[in-house]
C-alpha cells in the first residue's frame, strides 16, 4: 500500500529514539528549492528549513539518534551537489548527522531496494519513479525487514564518511 507524505510527519513528531533516513538515489524530483539553488538564491530556502527543523524538533528534544546516510554515485550528479550544498543548512542545522557513502564502497552490503525512514520501531519505504518524482511511502510493519533495515543502515553507516569530511568527486 502507498501512503502519501503526511504519515512521514506524523512519524518524526511522534519519535522518541531515532530517526535514520537511507537515501540511495542519485536523482530525486526537481523542486522550486533545487530550481533557486541552480539559480545561486540560496535564501530562498528559509521556510522550509524552518518546516523541518519543528518537524525534528521533538526527536531533537528527546536527545533521539537522527542520522542520515547518502549512497551516491561519484562522480556526483547535480542533484548531490545540490543536497551537499545545503545539508549544512538543511539537515545538520535541524540536528541531523549526515554521512555519505561513494556508491563503489557499498557494492558487497545488503541494502533494500528503496530509500527508507526508520522512525523508532516504524519503516516507511520512500518510493520514486525511475525519473525521481515523488510517489509516496510503503510503510512495512515486518520485525524481520525492520531488523534487516536498521542492520543495513548500520553496516553502510559504518563505511560511510561525515558531511565535515567528504569531498565529493
Amino acid at each position: 500500500m502507498v501512503m502519501a507524505l503526511p504519515q512521514l510527519a506524523d512519524l518524526l513528531l511522534a519519535g522518541k529514539r531515532r530517526a535514520l533516513h537511507l537515501e540511495m538515489r542519485d536523482t530525486y524530483a526537481r523542486t522550486a528549492r533545487f530550481d533557486a539553488w541552480k539559480a545561486g538564491r540560496m535564501s530562498d530556502r528559509g521556510e522550509a528549513d524552518a518546516e523541518w527543523r519543528a518537524l525534528l524538533a521533538p526527536l531533537v528534544e528527546h536527545g533521539a539518534d537522527i542520522r542520515r546516510l547518502r549512497i551516491v554515485s561519484e562522480p556526483i550528479t547535480e542533484y548531490v551537489r545540490y543536497e551537499f550544498e545545503v545539508t549544512q543548512l538543511a539537515n545538520l542545522a535541524a540536528g541531523e548527522v549526515v554521512r555519505w557513502l561513494p556508491r563503489d564502497r557499498a557494492s558487497d552490503l545488503r541494502l533494500p531496494g528503496n530509500d527508507f525512514w526508520l522512525v523508532d520501531d516504524a519503516l516507511l519505504f520512500n518510493l520514486s519513479g525511475g525519473d525521481g518524482d515523488w510517489l509516496g511511502v510503503q510503510p512495512n510493519d515486518d520485525p524481520d525487514v525492520i531488523a534487516f533495515c536498521a542492520d543495513s543502515f548500520e553496516t553502510a553507516w559504518a563505511r560511510a564518511v561525515d558531511h565535515s569530511n567528504y569531498r565529493p568527486a
